[in-house]
């Protein structure tokens, strides 16, 4: 993406920052931008305190540009081909009723809401093209509407323009003012997080809890059973019964399963107790029949114990050996990440402005040694020719000498032979 291209939008709304076209003022550059700014730091503008704001926020939309000529009817019957209009307001003059030219449309969900603002914008409306935005009285912080010096809008002729909505976006700065910008409370562009001008901004979505979604399940799945059972009340029956069906042969199968399980470890632990028993009595047996066998088995067998316990208890400790040492080594990494972290200066605003001056000052600096060696080649080039044009004129007039003295010789040789004959 070449630099030129590169913007970005207003999260949230401040005055100053709306005047300027990259987002870096910072003073007011005209006398509706402090008015705005005023009202701003005062408080003196409520969004929410408007009695005709009514419906969802997040499922209206602004539309505006429309042509005086267009009615609520004929806005409907367009806005409609994205979903279903809930409610539509066209705002209108307090005292004539002559359209104001911008309108709210709110839709019944968000997901048609947001296809409008996606296809809507720069559509046709009775000839007019007109914009499409989010509702941004109500979402957008700290917004300061056109009345009061705020909005995105305005026009090229009168030199108020603002800066930082869909449809003309902050150009991307070339210096960023860091401090100057924290003192105003502006938050600074976000470096490196450009954007295309040819991208579409988000608008912001509903903060949803688990709860919130949890009761939209519920809520969805209770209509879609409401809409099947309105829609046929023989196939309700027999889907109910059916499901009923479903439910009884489920239940049976699960507990089949269960008493298979039961019986399983029933008899796994009937065959472990056999065995045991099976080998007590064969011992038993063998002791009774030579005892001194049974001693040598006894001791070979106690030997035998004692070799795999001691095995088994080295094993053990190489693990807990492993394990410590696994521990250890991931404790000696993360403290010296810290100690790295801690070691490592931590950046700051003015650091950062620091390293952009001083890679200012170096682009600068091989800026001005190209232009250099660019101004001495040509210079050198603008000399060869100048010395080929002075030796070839040299070279031209010592030809029109030599041309001269000939002629004028012959001329001379032939008035003497004239009077000498």
């Amino acid at each position: 993406m070449r630099k030129t291209e590169a913007v970005f939008y207003a999260d949230t709304y401040h005055p100053i920052q709306a005047g300027s076209i990259d987002g870096t003022d910072t003073l007011p550059h005209d006398s509706a931008v402090y008015r705005a700014w005023l009202c701003s730091s005062a408080a003196l503008y409520d969004p929410s305190g408007d009695p005709k704001l009514i419906g969802d926020p997040y499922c209206t939309l602004f539309v505006a540009r429309l042509s005086p000529l267009t009615t609520e009817n004929t806005l409907r019957q367009a806005m409609s081909k994205y979903g279903r209009v809930k409610n539509l307001r066209l705002v209108r003059h307090i005292v004539t009723g002559a359209s104001r030219g911008y309108a709210f449309v709110e839709y019944e969900t968000e997901r048609e809401m947001r296809r409008a603002y996606k296809e809507a914008h720069h559509s046709l409306v009775d000839d007019y093209e007109i914009i499409v935005d989010y509702n941004r009285q109500q979402l957008m912080p700290g917004w300061i509407p056109r009345r009061l010096g705020g909005g995105f809008g305005g026009k090229k002729e009168s030199g108020q323009l603002r800066f930082g909505g869909r449809e003309r976006p902050f150009r991307a700065p070339i210096r960023i003012p860091y401090d100057d910008l924290e003192k105003l409370g502006i938050p600074p562009p976000p470096e490196g997080r450009y954007m295309s001008r040819y991208q579409d901004p988000s608008p912001p979505r509903r903060k949803r809890s688990s709860v919130d979604g949890e009761e939209g399940t519920h809520r969805r799945s209770m209509d879609r059973e409401a809409n099947i059972r309105k829609s046929n009340p023989a196939d309700n029956d027999d889907r109910f019964h059916k499901r009923s069906m479903d439910e009884d042969y489920h239940s049976s199968r699960r507990s089949s399963d269960e008493s298979a399980q039961r019986h399983h470890s029933r008899s796994s632990r009937d065959r472990e107790g056999g065995t045991h028993r099976r080998s007590m009595d064969r011992e038993a047996n063998i002791r009774k029949s030579n005892p001194g066998d049974n001693d040598d088995r006894f001791h070979k067998r106690s030997m035998d114990e004692d070799y795999h316990s001691s095995r088994r208890s080295s094993d053990e400790s190489a693990q807990r050996h492993h394990r410590r040492s696994s521990r250890d080594r991931e404790g000696g990494t993360h403290r010296r990440s810290t100690d790295r972290e801690t070691s490592m200066p931590k950046s700051s605003p003015v650091d950062k402005e620091e390293s952009f001056r001083k890679r200012s000052m170096d682009q600068e600096d091989r800026s001005f040694k190209r232009n250099s060696i660019e101004t001495e080649e040509f210079h050198r080039s603008r000399r060869s020719v100048d010395t080929e044009e002075r030796s070839h004129k040299r070279s031209s007039r010592d030809r029109d000498e030599r041309s001269h003295k000939r002629h004028k010789s012959r001329h001379y040789e032939r008035s003497t032979s004239y009077d000498r004959s």
